[in-house]
């Protein structure tokens, strides 16, 4: 067992019991203490929790990084072994993540140029020379990129709620919109200041390939009594965890959301009332903490159905109260700000995204004109520490690859800030990835409905 980077919790008697099911024994981190047994009817500590945040997966399970196309090493490893951690230090298996949250792009190629709706609604693609380069639709999405998905997530399948949303990669197609051509015909022609410009604007759309891994109707999730509720079969869903002394309600969205998406998880919080609620979603907020959409990829430019990231939270999470925390990814980097609500109270919002990190890729001797994003094992643990007058959440960041937190890595700022925050000092860089946030008004606003009742 990789050693969990938290201070241990007790395991509740349940969690004993479900270890034991699945597992056979519980180990315990090391150069730590096993946990003293749970007598029968003594309540379990049960104030810290963890939620496990995994941003953009898709370098790993992209087929061009693996061994039979030439590369020097299976990045799906990587993948993988992000996913062992996870399953590792489940509740259920005596550790203490209580759930687990992908933020889409979960693999990299799409199978279509254009899904048959978008092509029946008149939508038209143009030929793009780069992008197209770069992200051909190919079968081995279904024998490559998908399967090492399905792998991974059976991990955890049974044993803990989690949600997965699609990201932009994930549809079936992404096609380049007419309206909005490529400039560029090869990559020095790509002007920075002009992306969607240069590059035009393509456009994510089908969920056939989504909801065949992470659809409402798959043994992920059916008949699951923690996964109360979907749309667009499985597009958006919500699931319900209890952790810390309370009943959270997660609600994960689809990029760009519709307004019926929208909608949808209005019902869901109303069907759930009161309940401390997180939103997960795929693109919402740049590394610069701005609600824009990434100019490339803008689906309510293409598409005006769908809402962008300050839509949503004009229509959505600023005018529902039970939504104190939302997590994003798509944008390369990480960023962090709060916000009050219509009705005056806090809005955590916090972006995590690695796939550009590819010291994994150096280390390998890959030899590129342009860094090649691998994801070098990084991802986020939210820890909660319930016990505190005000809520406690840390942020910390953790590489299964490495295995060392970020703020324990002397290379961190060198492999990586150049590429993401070059203008912040090494350590405010560490702190984009490492910190703690008391939720002030948490109490205030959950106790009444969130409270497990003892």
């Amino acid at each position: 067992m990789i050693p969990f980077p938290f201070r241990p919790r007790y395991a509740t008697a349940t969690a004993i019991l479900m270890a034991a099911a699945l597992i056979g024994a519980c180990t315990t981190p090391a150069g730590e203490t096993a946990a003293p047994a749970v007598e029968a009817g003594v309540p379990a500590i049960d104030s810290e929790f963890t939620i496990a945040v995994l941003p953009d997966t898709q370098n790993y399970l992209d087929y061009t990084h693996q061994a039979a196309e030439g590369f020097p090493f299976e990045a799906s490893e990587l993948f993988l072994k992000q996913m062992h951690y996870v399953a590792d230090n489940l509740e259920s298996a005596g550790g203490d993540i209580a759930f687990v949250t992908s933020l889409g792009d979960v693999w990299q190629h799409q199978t279509l140029v254009m899904d048959e709706d978008h092509k029946a609604r008149g939508f038209k693609a143009v030929p793009n020379p780069i992008m197209d380069s770069f992200f051909a639709p190919t079968e081995k999405t279904k024998t490559v990129e998908m399967p090492k998905a399905h792998e991974g997530f059976s991990l955890i399948a049974g044993k803990t709620p989690f949600s997965v949303v699609p990201g932009n990669h994930d549809y079936d197609s992404m096609f380049t919109d007419s309206k909005f051509p490529p400039k560029a015909t090869q990559p020095a022609e790509v002007d920075p200041s002009d992306l969607a410009g240069s590059l035009g604007v393509v456009h994510p759309a089908g969920l056939d390939n989504f909801r065949s891994v992470f659809g409402a109707e798959t043994a992920f999730f059916k008949d699951k009594p923690w996964y109360v509720a979907s749309h667009d079969g499985g597009a958006d869903s919500a699931q319900v965890f209890e952790a810390g002394g309370y009943r959270f309600l997660h609600i994960g969205l689809q990029f760009d959301p519709p307004n019926s998406s929208l909608d949808w998880a209005k019902a869901v919080m109303t069907k759930y009332p009161g309940l401390p609620t997180i939103i997960s979603t795929h693109d919402y907020m740049t590394k610069e903490g701005e609600r824009v959409p990434n100019p490339m990829v803008d689906g309510h430019a293409v598409d005006p159905q769908n809402n962008n990231p300050q839509m949503v939270w004009d229509k959505l999470i600023s005018q529902s109260d039970q939504i104190f925390l939302v997590l994003c990814g798509h944008e390369h980097g990480q960023a962090f700000r709060v916000d009050d609500n219509a009705f005056g109270n806090k809005v955590w919002q916090v972006l995590a995204d690695y796939q550009d990190r590819g010291q994994t890729a150096i280390d390998a001797g890959v030899k590129s004109a342009w860094p090649v994003g691998i994801g070098d094992g990084w991802m986020r643990l939210m820890r909660f520490d319930m016990d505190e007058a005000a809520p406690v959440m840390t942020v910390k960041t953790y590489s299964t690859h490495y295995e060392k937190m970020s703020r324990d890595t002397a290379e961190y700022a060198a492999w990586y800030k150049a590429g993401e925050k070059p203008k912040l000092s090494d350590d405010a860089f560490h702190d984009e990835d490492d910190y703690a946030v008391t939720l002030t008004d948490f109490r205030a606003r959950f106790d009444k409905a969130g409270r497990v009742a003892k």
